[in-house]
């Protein structure tokens, strides 16, 4: 397969490019390649998504497949102007901050969503959501339902996660500021979180742009309260249901919209169980570096 990653040089987008390059596939980046350098067995091609060029150097060769991460609404729409042509399938990289409201658990991917930005250029995380909308609705446009995946990323955690979302309960459970080793948490204990590990979702990205799955899906960890493992899971959507038991080694299957209304599978596999425990000491690694 020839995939191109539009960035590859930072976090989730370079975990999927170095995925398909460990999977045998060609893989181009295409970045400015500020964020550091493209993962080891990629061609970085440096352009800037600003300008009206950014995509000359690619648009003239086949893709079986685009993996796209942007933010910015007119990255997106210049991308997919350029790219439709050259590509088999779009793969967009949303987030589960499209939807109007997050009061209710268990919702899915039909759920309300903010409206769409209407600038190219998200000014500030205030309007991370509704950039998010537009870039999707741009990718559908273009690609139509047919050769179109979104994948609504909840948290992400893992190796390279600089924010501190993920990283900071194990880091501090880890390293108790007292001599009583208490750690005071959240004052409602029930609420859960839900992280899931950078390279099960690129994984299960590079696993979607194999088989050539279209459709949009909630992409989350396993719901997890503050007295469980914070590390790992399955990709795991809203309307993800275990396919028979419980042991966290089985697979799962995905119940998503298809874009032209109607409910098909799609099989999802978790991380082995010792993989899984190792997101814990990878996130508190995380952390201490910063």
């Amino acid at each position: 397969m020839d995939l191109l990653v539009l960035g590859g040089t930072a976090w989730l987008s370079r975990a999927v490019a170095a995925e398909a390059v460990a999977r045998g596939h060609v893989v181009t980046c295409l970045a400015r390649g500020l964020a550091g350098r493209s993962a080891d067995g990629t061609r970085l091609v440096v352009a800037d998504g600003d300008r009206p060029d950014a995509y000359d150097a690619v648009a003239g060769e086949r893709w079986d497949a685009v993996v796209d991460v942007a933010r910015h609404p007119g990255h997106v729409r210049r991308a997919v102007a350029a790219l439709e042509p050259a590509a088999g399938r779009y793969l967009f990289v949303s987030s589960a901050n499209v939807y109007a409201g997050h009061g209710v658990m268990g919702e899915d991917e039909d759920a309300e969503l903010l409206p769409p930005l209407g600038s190219d250029v998200m000014e500030s995380m205030e309007t991370y959501g509704e950039a998010k909308v537009a870039c999707e609705q741009a990718v559908l446009r273009a690609f139509g339902g047919g050769r179109t995946l979104v994948a609504r990323a909840a948290l992400i955690g893992g190796p390279g996660d600089v924010s501190g979302r993920s990283g900071y309960w194990p880091w501090r459970f880890a390293h108790p500021s007292n001599p009583e080793q208490a750690v005071l948490l959240p004052d409602d204990p029930q609420v859960p979180t839900a992280i899931i590990d950078v390279r099960d979702l690129a994984a299960w990205l590079v696993g979607c742009a194999e088989a050539g799955t279209t459709g949009v899906f909630d992409t989350a960890g396993e719901p997890r309260g503050p007295g469980r493992s914070p590390g790992g899971g399955p990709v795991r959507g809203r309307s993800l249901r275990a396919a028979g038991g419980r042991d966290p080694g089985l697979a799962h299957r995905a119940r998503r919209r298809r874009l032209d209304g109607t409910d098909v599978p799609a099989a999802v596999a978790r991380r082995p169980r010792p993989r899984e425990r190792s997101a814990v000491p990878d996130l508190i690694s995380a952390r201490q570096l910063n």
